[in-house]
């Protein structure tokens, strides 16, 4: 039995009140390790460390000798790829297939941020007043609060620390209760990188007793959230009663969008992959698919046979394609929508059912259901499993109506071989990202957020550093006569 404390001030660092919790294995439901139960102590603790260092060696450092390290830092989570890969494996059952490569793929965020560490360039503004020289400066914000979820937290967390290290900014990072274990593992990586002390720090632990502490924290200057839009809101709530910005990356309800003009085979693959892979457990999963009515039956038995091929099973073998839930809450909660489902009306034509023979039980069967109306429960609110909702539409207008009409506006993605309707559903879609012929594919060089509900601001890509800094506007006179003091210049 393994047990983790908190990562303070670059040490473990066991819980002030003496306590840790258990998590469980969601393929075996073994519990392999205890977790540190923190409270409000520890993150003052945590925050105090962050900015001691923020105005003191993290602070006396060059950007581009915060870039170096960040390298380093990047080198390390390559070369520990499969460790710390089989650690988030254990917590939240990913496939191992994909995992792996998640894992590795973070370095090129950190070495991509790295680069960008010592790009932020000052501006001199022209301004209209004489004898007067103006100019930009951008400053860290200071301490951030990161706050992620169990379905990929080490990604959903790099998305995060990546920009605001490069900012210059220190961090407390509270993963999800569920999945704590990979993040206390890579924070020591951070140590091995060279980095002062107290630059990165993480603190476990329930919501009410870590979270809100944490938002609401004086110290605090910035609050990085990934999750569901309900702890969202409260967040934002919290954050707001303080004066404090925000970054939130929340549910969607994403349309897939296929046209009778599509390559089928390759749509059929990009519906399984927008709901199925990661067994749905995405923000960014399509789980509405709107078909044109006159193709619809012929694509629903093509995406029906395609996943009726699934191999459900051990995520930790290469071939398996559907592991099982995360955590026992949200598979209850998955199954409560199938029977919400078939008592609105919807047709369930593949799955509904849970799998108490694999495992400790925790799998559901990728879900179909047809006959949907946009006006269901299980077509407005966000699952987050392998359920997908299929609507008819008639033309490019039906499917922009359907396709925006939820509260999220987080993807979308549209097949079809017209780049006339393509470059018309990419404006009209009120969405952060569409996909044209592919879904779910992300870049550290691309922005990724959502409009309405789905959240506020951006991650990845050359904006989502700006997100970390402060404007600060200088103006220097090189006038000796000092004008009126009573008039405003």
């Amino acid at each position: 039995m393994r047990q983790y404390g908190h990562f303070i001030n670059g040490e473990s660092v066991a819980p002030s009140g003496g306590q840790y919790f258990p998590t469980e294995n969601p393929y075996s439901g073994e519990t392999w390790a205890e977790i540190a139960r923190g409270n409000s102590a520890d993150v003052d603790a945590a925050v105090a460390a962050a900015k001691a260092v923020g105005e003191g060696a993290w602070g006396a450092l060059t950007p581009t000798a915060r870039g170096k390290l960040m390298r380093r830092f990047a080198d390390l989570v390559f070369d520990r790829a499969e460790h710390l890969a089989k650690i988030e494996m254990t917590d939240n059952g990913k496939l191992a297939a994909e995992v792996v490569a998640q894992v590795r793929y973070l370095s090129e965020y950190f070495h991509y941020y790295a680069g960008l560490a010592d790009k932020v360039e000052s501006h001199v503004i022209p301004t209209d007043k004489p004898g007067v020289f103006a100019y930009t400066k951008y400053e860290p914000k200071g301490v951030v609060a990161i706050i992620t979820p169990w379905n990929s937290p080490l990604t959903l967390t790099s998305w995060k620390l990546a920009p605001a290290l490069a900012a210059g900014c220190t961090a407390v990072i509270k993963p999800s209760e569920f999945t704590s274990a990979s993040m206390i593992e890579m924070a020591a990586l951070f140590m091995e990188a060279g980095f002062p002390k107290g630059v990165v720090n993480a603190v476990t632990g329930f919501g009410q007793e870590v979270g809100e502490p944490l938002v609401v924290h004086p110290d605090v200057a910035h609050v990085g959230f990934t999750g569901g839009d309900a702890a969202g809101r409260r967040i934002y709530a919290l954050a707001a009663s303080h004066l404090k910005t925000v970054t939130l990356e929340l549910g969607g309800k994403s349309p897939n969008i296929v046209f009778d003009d599509a390559d089928l085979d390759q749509a059929v693959k990009g519906v399984v992959s927008g709901i199925f892979a990661a067994t749905g457990q995405t923000c960014q999963a399509g789980s509405r698919l709107l078909v044109q009515d006159t193709i619809h039956d012929e694509f629903v038995e093509r995406l029906i046979d395609f996943v009726k091929a699934a191999k459900i099973g051990d995520p930790a073998e290469l071939d398996t394609q559907i592991g099982p839930v995360a955590t026992k809450p949200q598979f209850d909660k998955i199954m409560s929508y199938i029977e919400i489902a078939k008592a609105e009306g919807a047709t369930c034509v593949l799955g509904g059912r849970a799998r108490p023979d694999i495992g400790a039980g925790q799998f559901i069967e990728p879900t179909i259901f047809t006959d949907v109306e946009n006006s269901m429960r299980i077509a407005q609110e966000e699952v987050f499993g392998p359920v997908l909702s299929v609507i008819k539409f008639k033309d490019e207008e039906d499917a922009i109506r359907i396709g925006n009409d939820v509260i999220f506006g987080l993807a979308g993605a549209v097949w079809t071989q017209n780049l006339k309707r393509a470059m018309k559903m990419t404006d009209k879609l009120k969405v952060g990202t569409v996909w044209v012929n592919n879904y779910r594919a992300t870049s550290f060089t691309s922005p990724f957020g959502g409009f309405k509900q789905s959240g506020i601001g951006r991650e990845s890509g050359s904006e989502a550093i700006k997100e970390y800094l402060d404007t600060k506007c200088v103006w220097i006179s090189s006038d000796l006569d000092v004008p009126n003091p009573f008039i405003r210049r």
